[in-house]
Order: structure tokens, then C-alpha cells, then sequence
């Protein structure tokens, strides 16, 4: 379906990313924000900007009656929806359809199907993926739990079936934090994705979490974007990411690059999607899950293989063909992203909102910094901490730290606390320079 105006169902650095795309696409905007966010950079980036309820998310960007609304009401035929709040939601990409309006994404069968960590994991069984031994689907007592487990040995990780960011997620050692875990796990899925399917997974220490940009059109052509190395987390939250991965040689990229197109064939895929792995110390590759959506982490690959991936998720849904080749793709130099949030490190990253009193951005070759903030701006309570990515680029990974260093230097973030002084602790590690790293840096440093 042909469009000329897209609504963004987002909000922060996300939704001036879209509106950015958009206008070099030549492609009319739509804000919308809750009231808190009436001053909010994207309001005054975008073509044009409705209120869309009070700030808690439920009643604003969680709120689809009210999103659809302002897409009727201001003629937006298109709606972007990035990443977080409805990205991920069927029901929504649904309603989209219903009601004449692209959903700028995968269809919502592929977002049921992938959404479902249980049934994601069995789909890419049948294609030939292996997943991380475990349970065949939803465990729903102790008992059988422990059946399972007298099969797998401990350590074990217990998971939600559905949604992501490290909720409903226990480590379980021995019997003892099996049954606490087994409570928390179901609870906390429960509460954050109203969906206490939890299923259970052997437990690999020490693993790497690389994950694979595709971008997928309407006629059947898939390319791969290379890898990316997410492993540096916090409460399985990624803080860190960088492209390539320093565990990833020529022949396994080639192999997941390979694995990655298959799984998206498998399924006729359509729209940007990830596809990710833990890796264990032998370079095994399981798969982990799909996120149908725009990653945070995109534009370090988008800096490493040159090609727009946000532009090309639009031009997908106008029913384009993908113009790259696969055999075009390559990787030039390194590119790491640090997730700047309004946080203090020094207190088990405790969010910190505020007022910025003074900010001033880094700048220079290979330098981009993704953000909504602007000297005078508060930081509301409501949502998520990001406040910004700093990107940054060099022919070499050596290249992109000394360019990291100095960003990280130059930035200036007045009035609240943030995790810059902790990526600068990460840039000096000895263990990072070397590209040793696990999800269990952080813990380790």
C-alpha cells in the first residue's frame, strides 16, 4: 500500500530516527506524545504533533484507540511503531490492517509466532536451528520441572514464554533456587507480559550473545547485515554493542549469515528482524529468539555495512524490493554503540530522572550520537532511561575505542547522573581492549 504520511507510535531518540528517514524519503511525520512529553524534540521534528493522553504509557503510547485516532484523524495512512510499547504487539499490527493503515513492520503472524519464545524456538527447530536444550514448551509444575531437569543436570534458566528485557528470567543452581526461581519466574512474566508460560532451558556459563540484522521484502528477497556482539549486559539489559564481534571469524559469520537468511525464508519473513544466539565457548550456536522489530542497537551495522536499514524497513512496506544484494553486503571497519541512560551506576543503575541543565554533544569523524535531549529538558519518570546512543566509528576496532574514548570525554550531560563514567571504566578494561567478553562482564569487572 502506497503512503505519504506516517504516524509515529513512539517516542525519544527512536521516534526522531523515523522522522529522519522519513524526510529524506520525502514522506510527511505525525508526533504524537502524552502530556508530559508536550515539549518533547520529536513533537517539534515532526510535520505534525497530536496529544494522545495523560503521561502513564497505558494511557498514551500503550493506548491504541488513541494512536489509531490521531492516524484517521490527521490522514496518516502509515504507522511506524519502532521499538518498545505496541513494536511487538499483534494485536496492534492487526487493528492497523483493519483499519487501512501499514503497519511498518513483519505481519502480525509473524509477530505472534516469534513473540512466542516457546513457539519460536519450535519453529526454528523444524527449519534446522538449533535452540538451547530444554523443555519442549510451557512447563506448568515443579514436579515436572524437576523431571525435565534430571535430564538437562543443573545449572538451569528458567524464561518467560513472551517479552523480553530480562523479566521472568531465574538461574537456578540446585533444588533450592529451582523452587523460589520457579515462583518468581511465573510471577514476574505474569505481571510483565500478563502471561505466566515460563519454559525452562539448560544454562550456558559464560556464553556470547551475537545476534544477526536481516532486512526481508515482499518478494522473497532476505539479505543479511552481519553480526552484532550484544554480551555486555546488565540484568540481561543490553548496555553495549559493537559490529563485527571480536568471536566471530570469516567462516562462522558466513554460517550465521547463512542460518539467519534460512530462518527468515522458512518463515517468509518480511520487514527489518534480528535473529539471536548465544554462542558457548566452544562457538556453538543456539538460537535464542527473533525480534520483529528495529533493534536500539542498529546503527552499528548500519555504520559498518553502510546501508540505512530504517529507510529500508519503509521502502519495504511501500512494497519496494530490496535493492542490496547479499553478495554486496560487506563490513567496513568497527563500529560500538554506548547506551547512555539516565542512571547512577554507583546504585545498582537506579534510574535517574531530571532536569538536563547543560548538554553539549561530542563531535568529530566517526562520531553520531542518537538522541531527544536538549539543554532545558526534563527527563520524565514514566518511561524507559535511554537517553541517547553514542555511536562510534573506525576503520579499525582499536580506532573505534581511542574515537569511543574521546566522545565519551567530550559529551557533557549536566544536572543528572548517567552511565557515562561506566562505559569509560568498560573502554579501559583490560579484558573489553582484548574483545574477551561474556554476558557476565559486568559482573566479572
Amino acid at each position: 500500500m502506497k503512503f505519504g504520511k506516517i504516524l509515529i507510535a513512539n517516542r525519544g531518540e527512536i521516534a526522531i530516527r523515523i522522522i529522519r528517514a522519513a524526510k529524506e524519503l520525502k514522506l510527511k511525520t505525525v508526533a504524537v506524545y502524552s502530556e508530559i512529553d508536550s515539549d518533547a524534540l520529536h513533537t517539534r521534528l515532526a510535520d505534525e504533533a497530536v496529544c494522545i493522553g495523560p503521561p502513564p504509557s497505558r494511557d498514551s503510547y500503550l493506548n491504541i484507540t488513541r494512536i489509531i485516532s490521531a492516524a484517521e484523524i490527521t490522514g496518516a495512512k502509515a504507522i511506524h511503531p519502532g521499538y518498545g510499547f505496541l513494536a511487538e504487539n499483534p494485536e496492534f499490527a492487526e487493528i492497523c490492517e483493519s483499519c487501512a493503515i501499514t503497519f511498518i513492520g513483519p505481519k502480525p503472524d509473524h509477530i505472534r509466532a516469534m513473540g512466542d519464545k516457546i513457539r519460536a524456538k519450535s519453529t526454528m527447530a523444524k527449519a534446522g536451528i538449533p535452540g538451547i536444550p530444554g523443555s519442549d514448551g510451557a512447563i506448568e509444575t515443579l514436579k515436572e520441572t524437576k523431571s525435565i531437569i534430571k535430564k538437562l543436570g543443573y545449572p538451569v534458566m528458567l524464561k518467560a514464554a513472551s517479552g523480553g528485557g530480562g523479566k521472568g528470567m531465574k538461574i537456578a543452581r540446585n533444588s533450592k533456587e529451582l523452587e523460589s526461581g520457579f515462583r518468581i519466574a511465573q510471577a514476574e512474566a505474569k505481571a510483565a507480559f500478563g502471561d505466566d508460560r515460563i519454559y525452562i532451558e539448560k544454562f550456558i556459563a559464560k556464553p556470547r550473545h551475537i545476534e544477526v540484522q536481516i532486512l526481508a521484502d515482499s518478494y522473497g528477497n532476505v539479505i543479511a547485515l552481519g553480526e552484532r556482539e550484544c554480551s555486555i549486559q546488565r540484568r540481561h539489559q543490553k548496555l553495549l554493542e559493537e559490529s563485527p564481534s571480536t568471536g566471530v571469524d570469516k567462516n562462522l559469520r558466513k554460517k550465521l549469515i547463512k542460518i539467519a537468511i534460512n530462518a527468515a525464508q522458512n518463515i517468509n519473513y518480511q520487514s527489518a528482524g534480528t535473529i539471536e544466539f548465544l554462542m558457548d565457548e566452544n562457538k556453538n550456536l543456539y538460537f535464542m529468539e527473533m525480534n520483529t522489530r528495529i533493534q536500539v542497537e542498529h546503527p552499528v551495522t548500519e555504520l559498518v555495512t553502510g546501508i540505512d536499514i530504517l529507510k529500508n524497513q519503509i521502502k519495504i512496506a511501500l512494497g519496494e524490493k530490496l535493492l542490496a544484494k547479499q553478495e554486496a553486503v560487506s563490513l567496513k571497519g568497527h563500529a560500538i554503540e554506548c547506551r547512555i541512560n539516565a542512571e547512577d551506576p554507583d546504585r545498582n543503575f537506579a534510574p535517574m530522572p531530571g532536569k538536563i541543565n547543560f548538554f553539549h554533544m561530542p563531535q568529530g569523524l566517526g562520531v553520531r550520537f542518537d538522541t531527544h535531549i536538549f539543554t532545558g529538558y526534563t527527563i520524565p519518570s514514566h518511561y524507559d532511561s535511554l537517553i541517547g546512543k553514542l555511536i562510534c566509528h573506525g576503520n579499525s576496532r582499536e580506532e573505534a575505542i581511542a574515537r569511543m574514548k574521546h566522545a565519551l570525554e567530550e559529551i557533557v550531560i549536566e544536572g543528572i547522573p548517567t552511565t557515562i563514567p561506566f562505559h569509560q571504566k568498560i573502554m579501559d578494561n583490560d579484558k573489553f581492549i582484548a574483545g574477551n567478553i561474556s554476558t557476565h562482564f559486568i559482573e566479572e569487572m
